[in-house]
């Protein structure tokens, strides 16, 4: 797969890891979220798994370029904790994800610099465990052909596309969306089974 198809890269599931530091322990959970409604309902849940932890502090990235994010300190002084776990994804290239890292205090204070490296590290340990997958590139395009090569496109389509829909009329339409990065194999396959009869153009990035 081409780099430069890659949106973003997310996470295929949930990981969590702990870190010790001055007898307070961080404990991180990651999790693949949709939306910031996606996000909160897993912080909550955190804490009901974490009842008698002293801090949950988070931060998450959504979408393409992490443009929906937010850090949230959970009662630590500001910036020392979100920010440090926000950072860290930003780092990792991740979006589409929400990290968690409860805080069971020690009984000794860090100060501000300690304290947001301690979060910072605990958010590393478990974003570098965690199973990472891309988020492509794609193309939504619009297949043209001919009653007689329905189902030779379709089951090019059945390989190629993310998912396509079709419309019956004079001729047959498919909507679909092909990676980017396999638009012009696409192409000389679709040339190849119709003999050349069937064409497509591009409607737009997704």
């Amino acid at each position: 797969m081409s780099e430069t198809t890659i949106l973003y890269y997310t996470l295929s599931g949930e990981s969590r890891q702990e870190v010790a530091v001055k007898d307070s322990r961080f404990i991180a959970t990651a999790v693949p979220i949709v939306s910031k409604e996606d996000a909160l309902v897993h912080v909550e849940r955190v804490r009901q798994v974490f009842p008698n932890a002293t801090h949950h502090c988070y931060a998450y990235r959504i979408g393409p370029g992490g443009l929906e994010y937010r850090a949230w300190d959970d009662g630590e002084p500001s910036g020392s904790a979100g920010k440090p776990i926000l950072f860290v994804i930003q780092k990792h290239r991740l979006s589409d994800i929400l990290v968690v890292v409860t805080r069971y205090f020690g009984g000794k204070k860090l100060g501000i610099g300690p304290l947001a490296r301690a979060y910072a590290h605990a958010t590393e340990k478990v974003l570098a465990l965690a199973e990472r997958i891309p988020v492509v590139r794609y193309r939504r395009v619009r297949v043209f052909c001919s009653y007689p090569d329905v189902d030779a496109v379709a089951a090019l389509l059945r390989r190629h596309a993310l998912d396509f829909d079709a419309e019956y009329r004079d001729a047959v339409e498919f909507d679909a969306r092909i990676r980017e990065a396999a638009l012009d194999a696409f192409a000389i396959e679709l040339s190849d089974v119709t003999s050349g009869r069937a064409g497509f153009i591009i409607v737009e990035q997704s």
